[in-house]
């Protein structure tokens, strides 16, 4: 069986009265590893490629009840129609182009879709993610000329390797931006930061939703 019983309780434990999700990431892992994490109360799962979770995940409204799939991982634009049509949430959302590409996709389709706008908190160059705060409080008010796009908050990925140090560097300059951003878009409601190494500082700048992978299926095999 998978950890995500031992990783729920743990997140509940430390979170206390904050409701935070838990994105259980199954990138690389089976699908029978997913309807394990399932059956153990997993309902959100994140996905780096859209091939990957088009082959893995059953299209929506064939899913066991309850379950929803996220694409965590950077986004092409000629998989974006793929993407819109399998995922319920797009938290990796680094551009303008991609978001005009995401707009004209769901006009065409007749759906909306919900996304995160990524910040590069670290500022690493072989990172995705909108590399300023004005860059993407800019993105963010453009997005209101994008009918079928909800925005409901931002995400970070912490230093590659990083330390405490850096780790809380990177985390609280995130939670500054998001601040700014509920200012001028009260809306938004979700700040998603933290994975399996670093979910608990993550919590301590006030992240409510973390994407745990290695601590719940154990290594990927590649």
């Amino acid at each position: 069986m998978t950890e995500y019983k031992k990783v729920f309780e743990e997140l509940k434990s430390e979170a206390g009265d904050r409701n935070v999700s838990l994105v259980a990431v199954s990138k690389f892992h089976p699908y029978e590893a997913v309807m394990e994490a399932y059956d153990e109360g997993a309902r959100i799962f994140g996905e780096n490629r859209v091939q990957e979770m088009r082959e893995k995940f059953p299209p929506k409204g064939e899913r066991p009840e309850g379950m929803k799939v996220y694409l965590i991982g950077q986004l092409q634009r000629n998989k974006v129609k793929k993407a819109i049509e399998w995922a319920d949430r797009i938290e990796s959302v680094d551009s303008l182009p991609l978001i005009d590409k995401i707009e004209a996709e769901c006009c065409s389709l007749s759906v909306s879709i919900d996304i995160l706008l990524e910040f590069n908190s670290s500022g690493e160059e072989q990172k995705s993610g909108f590399r300023t705060e004005e860059e993407l409080l800019a993105a963010a008010a453009y997005l209101a000329g994008c009918p079928h796009i909800n925005l409901l908050g931002i995400m970070t990925i912490g230093p590659l390797g990083g330390d405490d140090g850096a780790n809380r560097k990177a985390f609280a300059r995130t939670k500054a931006l998001y601040d700014r951003l509920q200012e001028a878009c009260p809306s938004v409601s979700v700040l998603s930061m933290g994975m399996s190494a670093d979910w608990e500082t993550a919590l301590e700048y006030g992240s409510d939703e973390v994407r745990i992978g290695t601590a719940i299926f154990g290594e990927r095999i590649y």
